[in-house]
């Protein structure tokens, strides 16, 4: 690198010369101090020169008369003397007050900071922003030294010989004039030392302010230097202590591993990853308890790391895994240290655990072994079982006398599904090679594969290359897998019911358009015009698919329901006239009705819905004939603990039992029975909703609905409704309910405001309210709906809106509204049921709800009661 020079061209500043003090450095400093000192004490002087002479003349006076009282007195000598004295100690105090007597000499202000910057142990120097020394303290003249002229050396003469301190010297120099304050450390050769020799330095700069000298003028900087050659001799001392320290931990014979809090390792030494098999290269070694043990050895060594503890444990046994997936058993002796900074680390010494002979391990356990409440049995290397326990035999269905000494798969009576058999083969195979971490097998057994059986398989190998013993436990997975099963079910369904349920909402839309419109066109026309028919069998069939959707509603629980209080033994008796139609005349039906049934709470429509699409579907399951059977009773609390298994609520219930003498169903298929669309039917037969449509009624009102059936011996349904106990004020809002009737004319008058993102629907609402004599307004969305109200000052009587909107919802719609106005009416119309949307509305949001799809007749309905 070129030698860097530093120059100074800067306007209106003197350039300096160029490797040498400069004359106004603290001597030069100092005598100005002295200088302005004297001329003030000239000053002060000059203005008490006055004070002075009036103070001698009155001194001269006061004499004057002390003598002539003292010529009257006996003693004038000595009454003269003593006023002469007074006179003096008047003086001396008067000198003393106005300044000009001093009993000590002051300290210039120059002098004391040039002693603490001598006095200062780092080099210090103040220069101008390139460098040129205006000041050195004595410690920066004896680091910088002198040259044959005896001028003071400069820091580029000291540290720019080499390119590191010239790189150095550059950057604190741009630093500097930047304002900055910056610190590095350098190796340099030091003036008056080998050439060999270097020592080390720590140069810092940083911004000292401006000044105004003479010849300088401008901004300065202040640098420091200290020699730390010391110091770094030290740390590396210490760092080859502790690569020496390090050296004799990684040759120990023992295994070493150091690891953190969170688990990573910190150190590890050559033993441990050679015994493990990992490469003894640093960069290539485990980071992780995670790639050296199981989960649940890490989890017990974690227990220790997270703090230090008074309960370490004195040995922990734990199983390694090497690099090639072997299990290496071992004993650890953990040690916790706390550090005055960081968190804690553990160290383990590791040895590895010699395994005790199979046979010694049952004759020490035996009776441990006996008593299990699951199945543990040994395999010998050859795949044989050697020694069984009681509990081994129940879970395998086989005699323990005649378990020992056969193959493991022939302890099984694997199903015709022999995947499991084939996985419990392959995991024996890797516990014989002394693999670890192997995965749990799940088998089923049994004629039908009706039982599950969890099965871990654990090597008693050592690491070695020879084949290893195999331990073997088992527990019953039955009702594990029955729960799984049931749990998959419900999720499956829960996901169809959402898709199910948007469908039906944006088919809804549609609907309303084609029912309304075609309420419109029949209107206009005559029941002999030829288009009568015609538009009467578009709405039939527009009317049949909004039967179709409200069954995919009440299967996905987002359709409209209206509770009630009910008594299920009634209303079942009042469906019998309408069962017994649908049935036809080669069907029994039987009614059982329980004494003093509960009342409960549900849509008496949909409850209808339930039982008679439960009857007509176990009138298909028997097509030569045979026997319905409807019972209803009450389930006690104590009754519905058996129920427990099912997932029912302990809690009181009335049940709804609908059983059949049909054909039944055979497993596969009563797995699907509740799915939308799934039927048995021959095509055109059925649309596959019946009893999807009594498995969402009955999920919404809060109950249960199960099935069970044997092939041959027909099928039998059980719907589970909570009890529901009433109070006074309920019965009287039911009967005022069912008193109130039907207004005859549907006209009126009035400003309605319809809020409607789709047009198809927007426009035939708006006209059909127009027919009926309302005057009407319009809006695609909230936010129109608010400009619209603006253009007609609120003036509006009755906002009829959809709830899912662009921009703005509805229910935003409604909250916004009721602040100007809390009186206005409101109607939200939706696809989805109003409990979809309810959440986003206050406890005691007043508005009424119309289900999509509607006709002319019933929005006209809706409407006429809020204005009546």
């Amino acid at each position: 690198m070129p030698r860097t020079r530093f120059v100074t061209n800067s306007p209106g500043c003197a350039t300096l010369p160029k490797n040498r003090i400069n004359v106004y450095n603290m001597q030069n400093l100092r005598v100005a101090s002295d200088s302005n000192k004297t001329a003030g004490s000239i000053d002060a002087v000059s203005a008490g020169t006055t004070t002075i002479a009036v103070f001698l003349i009155f001194m001269v006076a006061a004499a004057g008369t002390l003598a002539f009282f003292s010529a009257q007195s006996d003693k004038p000598v000595i009454l003269t003397l003593m006023g002469l004295l007074a006179m003096l100690g008047v003086f001396f105090i008067f000198g003393i007050a106005a300044g000009q007597i001093r009993l000590s000499e002051r300290t210039p202000i120059a002098d004391l900071l040039s002693g603490i910057f001598d006095k200062q142990k780092e080099g210090q120097l103040l220069t101008t922003m390139d460098g040129t020394i205006l000041h050195a303290n004595r410690t920066a003249d004896e680091l910088l030294g002198r040259n044959e002229f005896g001028e003071l050396n400069s820091l580029e003469h000291c540290f720019a010989k080499t390119s590191p301190g010239a790189e150095v010297l550059f950057r604190l120099i741009r630093a500097s004039q930047r304002n900055a304050s910056v610190s590095e450390a350098v190796q340099l050769h030091a003036p008056g030392t080998d050439k060999d020799q270097h020592r080390w330095f720590r140069l810092s700069v940083a911004p000292f302010g401006a000044v105004d000298l003479p010849a300088y003028n401008g901004r300065t900087a202040l640098w420091s230097f200290v020699e730390i050659t010391g110091e770094k001799k030290s740390a590396a001392e210490q760092i080859a202590h502790l690569h020496d320290e390090l050296e004799i931990y990684r040759e120990l014979t023992a295994g070493i591993c150091v690891i953190a809090p969170d688990g990573s390792i910190l150190h590890s030494n050559l033993k441990l990853l050679s015994n493990l098999g990992h490469s003894l290269q640093p960069d290539s070694a485990p980071r992780h308890l995670s790639e050296l043990l199981p989960r649940h050895d890490i989890e017990q060594i974690l227990k220790i790391t997270d703090g230090v503890s008074t309960q370490i444990p004195q040995m922990l046994e734990v199983d390694f895994i090497t690099a090639t997936g072997e299990r290496w058993p071992a004993v650890c002796y953990p040690s916790t240290e706390q550090r005055q900074t960081g968190a804690p680390r553990t160290t383990l010494v590791i040895h590895q655990r010699v395994l005790a002979d199979a046979a010694d391990v049952n004759k020490k356990y035996a009776n441990t072994f006996r008593m299990a409440p699951f199945g543990i049995a040994l395999v010998n290397t050859q795949g044989c079982l050697e020694t069984v326990n009681p509990a081994f035999a129940r879970l395998s269905g086989a005699n323990l006398s005649t378990l020992v000494g056969r193959p493991v798969s022939e302890a099984f009576e694997f199903s015709s599904d022999t995947t499991g058999a084939s996985q419990l083969l392959s995991a024996m195979e890797a516990a014989h090679r002394g693999k670890a971490e192997i995965p749990a097998v799940e088998i089923a057994i049994g004629q039908e594969g009706e039982f599950a059986r969890r099965i871990f398989v654990q090597s008693l190998g050592q690491g070695k290359s020879e084949k290893a013993p195999v331990i073997l436990y088992i527990t019953d997975a039955t009702e594990e897998r029955a729960l799984g099963q049931k749990f998959a079910q419900s999720q499956k369904m829960e996901a169809i019911g959402k898709l199910a349920g948007g469908i039906a909402h944006d088919f809804n839309n549609v609907l309303t358009a084609i029912i309304g419109f075609s309420d419109l066109l029949l209107a206009n026309h005559r029941p002999t015009d030829h288009a009568y028919k015609n538009i009467q069998n578009i709405r039939s069939s527009a009317n049949h698919a909004a039967g179709l959707v409200k069954q995919l509603l009440a299967f996905s629980r987002q359709q409209t329901l209206k509770p009630e209080i009910l008594q299920l033994g009634e209303l079942v008796t009042d469906l019998s006239v309408i069962l017994n139609r649908l049935l036809g005349e080669n069907v029994e039906l039987k009614i059982s009705s329980g004494r003093d049934l509960w009342t409960v709470k549900a849509d008496h429509n949909q409850l209808n819905q339930v039982i008679i699409n439960l009857a007509v579907n176990a009138r298909d399951a028997m097509p030569d004939g045979g026997k319905l059977t409807v019972r209803t009773q009450n389930i006690s609390e104590r009754e519905s603990h058996r129920l427990f298994d099912l997932g029912i609520v302990v809690g009181q219930y009335v049940m709804i039992e609908v059983e059949d003498t049909g054909s039944g169903m055979p497993p596969e298929i009563m797995a699907k029975i509740f799915e939308p669309f799934f039927t048995t039917k021959d095509v055109g037969k059925g649309t596959g909703l019946g009893l999807s449509t009594v498995y969402g009624i009955i999920k919404q009102t809060g109950g249960y609905v199960f099935a069970d059936s044997t092939p041959g011996a027909g099928t039998t349904f059980r719907v589970y409704l909570p009890r529901y106990i009433p109070n006074e004020k309920e019965l009287d809002m039911q009967t005022k309910a069912a008193t109130v009737e039907r207004p005859l004319d549907l006209t009126g008058h009035g400003r309605v405001l319809i809020v409607e993102d789709e047009d198809a629907v927007r426009t035939f609402a708006t006209e059909a309210l127009a027919r009926q004599g309302y005057e009407v307004l319009q809006a695609c969305d909230g936010l129109e709906a608010l400009d619209v109200l603006e253009e007609c000052n609120g003036e509006v009587d009755l906002v009829v809106s959809d709830v899912k909107m662009p921009e703005m919802d509805g229910p935003t719609l409604y909250k916004e509204l009721r602040k100007t106005n809390p009186t206005i009416k409101f109607i939200f119309v939706s696809g989805y049921a109003d409990d979809a949307f309810t959440k986003m509305l206050d406890a005691d949001a007043d508005y009424v709800f119309l289900q999509k799809p509607y006709t002319l007749a019933q929005i006209a309905e809706v409407v006429k009661r809020q204005f009546s």
